[in-house]
Parts: structure tokens; sequence; C-alpha cells
């Protein structure tokens, strides 16, 4: 397993916010640039194990960090850079100043860092060991180590020197080894096994959370960039509508902690049949009252609507949380 000092500042920052947990991570991710948020996303996806000593290693560094975070009389490049220093670390505050002085490159092998180590370790096994180090020295800490523990252990130590040892590449000859890769790949990577990663999981809970604005956000991403990772996403997702899927008791569970303004609100222009399966569990005084007051609301915004779904969603979730309610998702039945 890789070690701490060995994880790029985006794993650490993923790290971070798998341990604040699904709520505490979506307001941090409302203040958040999109292409950060994808990113992160996508780390905290693939984050697949870490040990105690790692998550104490990561709450001390930050601690320090932000200990030594200070307010300065005056912006400029230095203070931006601090800025970015603080909050991202020194790696990856040069790569965002790198940004905005040139139109930047994609990362090298940008393309294997959503692979699974087992789509590509039959490829690398059979190249050279100091293509397979330049490959490993380019992708994420965590990525590399799988990849690398996967490898023959005759291979193992010989690459890792050749990683260590490694000194600076032509531009070129990684677009050369890039080329050659994807032309290899391309008809594994299409058919990428991204359901098995843990970290799934963990990011289904943080969209759960999140403002429907971030969660758009992350899916308009990742349908771009991982579109087997989105799917697999939003088939884990509790929206709105499977509300209907629920059994009575549960429905009447979720009755009693919301707000009948909500409840309204939230039915406008959902589907008939979530609809009718919360009306069918309101006496008929208050079914009727309901729909009284939903015709007396008129045109909603779309907006407005889905403010008042996140409301009810996440009363769903509170109570799976507590165990009070079962949801069921992808044929499971899970009871949180």
């Amino acid at each position: 397993m890789v070690s701490y000092s060995e994880l790029q500042n985006t794993e650490k920052a993923a790290l971070l916010l798998v341990q604040m947990g699904p709520e505490r991570s979506a307001k941090v991710l409302m203040n958040m640039r999109d292409d950060e948020v994808e990113e992160l996303m996508s780390q905290v996806a693939h984050f697949d194990e870490f040990t105690p000593e790692m998550v104490d290693q990561c709450f001390s560094e930050f601690q320090e960090t932000m200990s030594k975070y200070s307010i300065h009389g005056k912006g400029g490049l230095e203070f931006a850079r601090e800025v970015l220093a603080t909050s991202f670390g020194d790696q990856r505050a040069d790569e965002i100043l790198e940004r905005l002085r040139m139109s930047s490159l994609n990362a090298p092998f940008e393309f294997l860092r959503k692979a699974d180590a087992r789509q590509v370790i039959s490829y690398l096994q059979e190249e050279h060991p100091q293509l397979v180090a330049l490959v490993l020295a380019h992708l994420p800490s965590i990525q590399g180590a799988n990849i690398l523990a996967a490898l023959p252990e005759r291979m193992q130590s010989n690459i890792a020197h050749r990683i260590a040892t490694l000194e600076r590449t032509s531009p070129d000859v990684i677009t050369k080894v890039e080329n050659v890769l994807k032309a290899k790949l391309s008809s594994v990577l299409t058919s990428a096994d991204v359901t098995s990663v843990g970290g799934v999981n963990r990011v289904v809970d943080i969209l759960n959370r999140s403002e429907r604005g971030t969660e758009r956000i992350v899916f308009e991403g990742l349908d771009q960039n991982d579109p087997e990772l989105a799917e697999e996403l939003r088939s884990r997702m509790f929206i709105f509508d499977n509300i209907a899927d629920l059994d009575n008791r549960a429905i009447q569970m979720i009755l009693k902690n919301i707000e009948t303004k909500d409840l309204g609100t939230a039915l406008k222009g959902t589907k008939d049949a979530t609809k009718n399966k919360i009306l069918k569990n309101l006496s008929q005084r208050a079914a009727q009252n309901l729909q009284e007051e939903m015709e007396l609301m008129g045109p909603v915004r779309i907006k407005t609507v889905e403010e008042s779904q996140a409301i009810i969603i996440r009363v769903v979730r509170k109570l799976e949380d507590e165990g009070q309610i079962v949801v069921s998702r992808g044929g499971e039945d899970f009871v949180t």
C-alpha cells in the first residue's frame, strides 16, 4: 500500500473530504469551481483504501497548514500563490497558476487515470520496464501503487528503481508513448470496470447531500469523461421519484418529518406515480388540503421545486441513516 508521503495533494484533499462525511463535504463542494469539484470527485470515487495512520497524518497536515494562514494587506501574484498553496499545497498551486499563464495541456496519461489496474496490467507487463516506469511516474500514486503491485514480482523492484532515478522526459516522447498505449488499450478502456471501486459509495453519499446544482456539475463532467461511472452513480443515487418505490410505512414516516409546504412544492411537476403514492398515504382530508394548496401555488420555478425535493431527500437519507426506513437500490436493501 502507498504511504501518506507519496500522496498527491488532490489525493490528500479527497481523503480529507471522505473523513469529513457527506454533509460537510457537500458544503465544501458548493464553494469550489466546476473543474475542482469534478477532479476531487474522481479522486474520491477511485480511493480504494487507506489506513488510520494516513487519516491522522492528513488531519495533522491540514491543521498545521491552516494555522499558518494569515491576512495580508495586498494582493498580487505572490498572494494568489500563497492562498492556493495554503489550500491545495505547493504542487497544486503551481499547476493552477501555470494554467492561468498559458493554455494548459492535458496531464500525461490522463486516459489511464480512470482505468482499473487489471485493465492495463496485461499490456504493461509486456512492455520495457523504462516505459512502465514512465507511465507510473505520471499516474496518481495510489493508482501507480496498485499497478506496481499487480506486476510480476520480478519487475517490481526494477521499475521502482527506474521511477526513483527517472530524469526529465521530452514531451514528444511522452506523447508518443501515450499514443501507443491509447491504440493498444482503446478497446479495453471502453468497458472499464468502475463499479468495483469502493469509493463510489462515498461519492453517492456526498451527491445525495449536495445541492442539485453541484449534482448537475458533477454528472455533466462525468458524462463526458467517464460515462460508465456516471451511469453507476445514477443507479445508486436516491432521487425524489424513488419515493414511489418505498413501502407505505416508510412514506408515512417521511411525511411525519416534513412540512406540508415543502411537500406541495416538491410534488409540482413530479411523476403521477410519485404523487399518487404520497396522496394515498395521507388521510382523505390531508390529501384534499394538499391538492388545494398545490392549485393555489400556481406556476412554480423549477429551481424552487428542486430545492423542496432536496429537503425531502435529506429527510429520507436521515431516516435511512438512523435505520428507521429501508431504501432499495440496485435490487438490494440497505439499512444504514
